[in-house]
């Protein structure tokens, strides 16, 4: 399968990537979650070139994560800014920035942490499980087919413990 076709496959991983799986869209997101709005403050933070910039702006405007509002009418200027879809994004890039804190520092310790407005106190992003609030790990975890799986795969059926489009994805993770 092709890169540009990614989105056709039948996972939510696959389909986000889609999305934003290319080079520069996660830190144009981390840029814009940190206040950056306009294209030259994108091209000055993240040293992008122009077209490149443009294009992932324009795909991420296209997918609606973000959208372009106009601040000036002469010239035509416009900023973006992020919509619901792109907001939610957040948890994504909080874990996948607390991954980079975890294994990526060089030892040098988290270059930006976070606090929370409500008490005050630094903070990290946790996983929960949203019925029992217990965190979530891969080993406590059990994929099973969904609604949409078992439309496109005729031999499963919503609820299988057995995912027949991912033979690869076995029912416990690879833990070393």
């Amino acid at each position: 399968m092709r890169w540009d076709e990614i989105d056709r496959q039948v996972c939510s991983v696959a389909r986000a990537l889609s999305v934003v799986g290319e080079r520069w869209t996660l830190l144009i997101l981390r840029d814009a979650f940190f206040g950056t709005r306009r294209f030259d403050q994108f091209q000055a933070s993240l040293g992008i070139t122009r077209h490149r910039l443009s294009e992932r702006l324009g795909k991420l405007v296209d997918h609606g994560v973000l959208r372009r509002v106009r601040y000036s009418e002469r010239p035509p200027r416009y900023e973006y800014r992020l919509t619901r879809k792109g907001l939610a994004l957040y948890p994504v890039l909080m874990t996948l920035g607390n991954w980079g804190d975890d294994w990526m520092d060089r030892g040098e310790g988290a270059p930006v942490v976070y606090v929370h407005n409500a008490c005050g106190k630094q903070t990290r992003p946790l996983l929960t499980c949203s019925e029992c609030g217990e965190p979530l790990r891969p080993e406590g975890v059990l994929p099973e087919v969904g609604p949409a799986l078992a439309l496109h795969v005729p031999e499963a059926q919503e609820g299988d413990r057995e995912l027949p489009a991912f033979p690869l994805l076995s029912r416990e993770p690879a833990v070393d």
